[in-house]
């Protein structure tokens, strides 16, 4: 965990450097999601970039697809492709690190993306699981204003009918999406309530960024029966540098030089912190 705990600046700085190269991307929501994504992939999942066609390796799906550019530096580091090579191409014409996830690039299960995709896909993946007699899990990383899209809920009511405790989805609870804050795009407080109602085990995460609380919340969906879990995870947008944390318009900003070299430099101050 203390490893985790010092990886999370290095990655941060490998997601800052792919939007520079790439002259594009979703800053804001990289920073608030990659936390989740290392929990996931370094201590829950299981996944192994030797055996890529594994029929029992765990599913993931980031569903808000836009954040691509964390989930490719958390498989750099699981060791799916060279960083340095993620960085180099991104966002390049033929290339197939592109700005939403592909099935191109190793270790992605699905194109996504569109949001208000990705949980009824997981559906899908969690009952062929089932049916196949597989003992894997899926999981499913969605943005908060992404809630707003009708067949999100189409999914979670599909999920609760079909009991698919094999299913696991996350909430990146940011609170703030390209237009501002979703409380005034589209209200969704109480996500306690709302997803209770849709039958689904509940578990609430205060901070996003804590990977004990993640772990805990993760063992909690593992080990709950009958129902699907989502983990509502309270998260930052931004976070990691004062400069972005909690501005909308960091959604997808391209940094000036200037402000790359105080992102940069805000991420080493924390890293120092972790090393205390």
């Amino acid at each position: 965990m203390e490893n985790l705990k010092r990886l999370r600046w290095d990655l941060r700085r490998n997601v800052v450097d792919m939007i520079m190269a790439g002259k594009g991307g979703h800053i804001g929501g990289d920073m608030s999601v990659i936390d989740i994504l290392m929990e996931l992939y370094f201590e829950q999942m299981n996944v192994d970039p030797r055996r890529l066609d594994d029929p029992d390796r765990d599913r993931f799906i980031l569903s808000k697809g836009h954040s691509v550019e964390a989930l490719y530096a958390v498989l750099a580091a699981k060791g799916f492709f060279p960083i340095e090579e993620a960085i180099r191409e991104f966002s390049k014409f033929g290339s197939p690190y592109i700005g939403h996830p592909t099935n191109k690039v190793p270790g992605i299960e699905m194109n996504s993306g569109s949001l208000g995709h990705g949980l009824s896909v997981c559906v899908g993946m969690a009952l062929a699981g089932r049916m196949d007699g597989r003992p894997y899990r899926v999981y499913c990383v969605l943005g908060d204003g992404e809630l707003a899209e009708g067949s999100v809920w189409e999914g979670a009511m599909a999920a609760s009918h079909f009991h698919l405790d094999n299913l696991c989805a996350v909430v990146d609870r940011n609170r703030l999406q390209i237009s501002g804050s979703t409380e005034d795009v589209m209200a969704q407080d109480s996500q306690e309530e709302r997803w209770s109602a849709f039958g689904w085990n509940v578990i609430t995460v205060e901070d996003g960024h804590d990977f004990e609380e993640l772990r805990v919340a993760f063992e909690g969906a593992r080990s709950f029966e009958g129902r699907p879990t989502v983990i509502l995870a309270h998260t930052v947008k931004g976070y990691g540098s004062p400069l972005m944390e909690n501005k909308a318009g960091w959604h997808h900003h391209l940094p000036t030089a200037e402000e790359y070299e105080q992102i940069i430099a805000d991420f080493e101050k924390r890293k120092g912190e972790a090393d205390v």
